[in-house]
């Protein structure tokens, strides 16, 4: 499987564009912005995207969907606690960010534990909420992808509209770090890590 990261948009947000090598199969996630780039990195590729996943619904993850839609015809899924953020550029900050407003409707909801396929591999969907109730992580194989939920060295905002601290801080110790160290973890925002790095150096880990 390959992993591509792209930061794109105002706040530099990760769009990865995932691919099994042998079937050219690919998902794409968090297009958050510069849908035309995204679109030709799909293209210079010559792979076939199966789905469009957003981890959650704030403005700076989802300002290239609509690009990324109609360019690939691939749906767009979501959780369903975060259908509503999809669909409302004030609940998901878009109307404030400086960007299009997006309101958009998903094509298939998710829930905590859904699998899906992607070539060879198998995705499966996490539900993380804390930043956003309806946050998930992915986890294809050893890569964790995990929006605005765990960064490298950090977890992502709690103060917007649906966010929890309590929440988030139980999604990471509950739902994430039981994965081996050894697991990439791949967030929405900045560098990678590992899950061995971040319960060694996460000071919201530690704590």
């Amino acid at each position: 499987m390959i992993v591509e990261r792209l930061p794109v948009g105002v706040y530099a947000a990760n769009c990865y564009i995932v691919y099994c090598k042998d079937t050219k199969e690919a998902l794409v996630i968090d297009p958050g912005g510069e849908g035309e780039e995204i679109l030709k990195r799909i293209n210079d590729l010559k792979i076939d995207v199966k789905y469009i996943i957003l981890t959650h619904g704030h403005g700076d993850h989802i300002g290239g969907v609509l690009e990324v839609k109609n360019g690939t015809n691939a749906p767009v899924l979501i959780h369903s606690e975060d259908e509503d953020y999809l669909k409302d550029s004030v609940k998901n900050l878009s109307s404030m960010m400086s960007m299009n407003k997006v309101e958009i409707s998903p094509d298939k909801l998710l829930k905590d534990g859904d699998k899906l396929k992607l070539g060879e591999y198998d995705i499966d969907i996490i539900h993380t909420p804390g930043h956003t109730p309806g946050g998930i992580s992915i986890k294809i194989g050893n890569n964790l992808f995990t929006g605005d939920t765990l960064f490298a060295g950090s977890i992502g905002r709690t103060d917007f509209e649906g966010g929890s601290y309590e929440a988030i801080i139980s999604s990471i110790k509950d739902k994430l770090v039981k994965y081996p160290d050894e697991t990439e973890v791949f967030p929405g925002h900045g560098p990678s890590s590992t899950i061995g790095r971040e319960k060694k150096y996460n000071p919201f880990i530690i704590n």
